[in-house]
């Protein structure tokens, strides 16, 4: 099971998603910490990822290897995050054979029509029963409820 993280920025998205993933996957999980920057690399390794890169050939080279690719929607965009998101890491992400879990969280001018505003938490926790199905994991019963 590997599991890439991919974030920017601050990072803060990445972090919050590799520490919901360490809490409900299993100890073996590989979960690797994809940043565009140092920064939201080191926060990510600080949340308990395996292992981490930083920049664009480092996200380029690796995120073929994941089965699961998980990050903001933001991550398939070129140029997003303030240009961050170069060209050829939302080529590289997309094209990839990994299951993408993208979540709906976007910077400005992208704008997602048809979907509820839901707060982090609450998109990271709807993420993880598709993280486990992918994976033939049983399901907790409180995620059965949120569904």
């Amino acid at each position: 099971m590997i599991i890439a993280v991919v974030d920017g920025m601050g990072g803060s998205i990445g972090t919050q998603i590799v520490l919901q993933l360490r809490l409900a996957m299993p100890e073996e999980t590989e979960i690797m910490a994809l940043g565009t920057n140092a920064i939201a690399t080191s926060g990510m390794m600080k949340a308990k990822a395996t292992r981490g890169a930083t920049g664009e050939n480092a996200i380029a080279f690796s995120i073929g290897k994941a089965d699961i690719i998980m990050g903001s929607l933001s991550v398939v965009v070129p140029n997003s995050m303030m240009g961050e998101v170069t060209p050829k890491i939302a080529t590289a992400i997309a094209s990839a054979p990994g299951r993408k879990i993208l979540l709906p969280v976007s910077n400005p001018p992208l704008d997602i029509l048809g979907i509820a505003k839901k707060p982090l938490q609450q998109l990271i926790k709807d993420a993880i029963p598709l993280v486990k199905e992918h994976y033939g994991l049983p399901r907790d019963p409180e995620e059965e409820a949120d569904v």
